[in-house]
Order: C-alpha cells, then structure tokens, then sequence
C-alpha cells in the first residue's frame, strides 16, 4: 500500500509541474471585457450617487468592493467551465495554481480599506491607488502561466497605481481613478487573451 501511496504522491507531483509550465488558458476575453464594462458603470454610478466620496468612505468601500466582488465572480465561473474545457484532466491543478498566484494580492486589496478607515481616515485618499498597485502586484505573480504580453497589463496597474498616490489629496477617489484605470486595465488584459487564444488556435491548426 505504501507503494501505492508514493505512486499517486509522485503522479500528483508531475501534474503539478506539469501545470505550473503550462499556459492558463482559463479566462475568457470576453467576461474580462465584462468587467471593464462593469469598471466604467460603477464610475458612473459613483459620479451620480456619490459626488464626495471623501466624505462618505464607507459607502465607496462598499462600492468598489461590491464591483470587485460581483467581477471576481463571473471570472471564476467562466474560468472554470473553460478550464474544464480546455484543459481536461489538468483543469484542477491549473485553476489551483491560477487562484494561489492571484489570492495573496486579493486578499489584501479586500482587508486594505478596512484597515485605512480604523486607523486614520486622512490617509483614506490613498485606497485607489494601494488598489491597483496591489492588482498589479497578483498580475505580476500569475505572469508566469499567463501569455507574456501580460507584463504589460501588470506595469499598467502598477503606474496608475502611482499616478492615483501622486495626487496627494481626496482627488484620487475621483470616478475616473478606478473606472478609467481598470476599464483600459482589464480590457487590455482581455486583448492580450484574445491574441493567445488566436495564436494557441493557429498552431493546433497548423499541427505544432
């Protein structure tokens, strides 16, 4: 039996290392391109229904962590259906290894705000741009099961995040910090899936 045991602890050990050099073809281009619709709708909403954010922390939390929430949730549906899809037998150990790469930064982008409104509220401006440069932080970490390009979508977060924090002031909690941020944001990401797709599809095509 405990050979056995060590045949099935060296098997789940190759498929492991099988999953962390395969590319995760697990997000769908178009609920990415869905989320940044979604980005640019909660801007809108926050320039209507709340005009000073500065003034009503909670409530922009509750915004921007509902948008969060509600895009996370149609990611992982269709990511699982298509990692089932396209990965078959390895569909478990890559959306494992997907959701362990991008987990520390989406825990702390979902704790953050709850620390900034216990401890000071002055420093609460700062929330847009602690947000992205932490999204970028879990961009970076899954680059390497993602297509390369993805660098690209990572150094984007990373430079609106700085952008939103050279502000200085309540202005970083403006609409378009967020919205505009993630709607270019995700919908580059989406591209970047796209063009890998058409590539990954053009050389099964071709027989490599």
């Amino acid at each position: 039996m405990s050979d056995l045991n060590r045949a099935l602890t060296d098997i789940r050990n190759i498929r492991r290392q099988v999953a962390q050099t395969t590319e995760f073809r697990g997000y769908g281009p178009f609920t990415l391109s869905a989320t940044a619709v979604l980005a640019l709708a909660t801007g809108a909403l926050q320039s209507y229904w709340l005009p000073e954010p500065d003034a009503h922390p909670g409530t922009y939390v509750a915004l921007w962590l509902a948008t969060g929430v509600v895009s996370a949730a149609l990611i992982g549906a269709q990511m699982l259906a298509r990692a089932s899809r396209l990965h078959s037998g390895m569909a478990d150990e890559m959306v494992q290894m997907a959701v362990a790469q991008f987990l520390p930064a989406a825990l702390a982008g979902a704790i953050l705000p709850f620390v900034l409104l216990h401890v000071t509220h002055s420093a609460f401006w700062m929330l847009p741009g602690l947000w992205q440069i932490i999204f970028s932080l879990g961009v970076f970490a899954s680059c390497r099961c993602l297509p390369g390009p993805m660098v690209l979508a990572g150094g984007w977060f990373f430079l609106t995040g700085l952008a939103c924090l050279s502000l200085g002031d309540a202005r970083a909690l403006s609409p378009i910090t967020m919205a505009g941020s993630y709607a270019v944001g995700m919908a580059l990401v989406a591209t970047i899936h796209s063009r890998s797709a058409k590539e990954a599809s053009t050389d099964e095509d071709k027989g490599f």
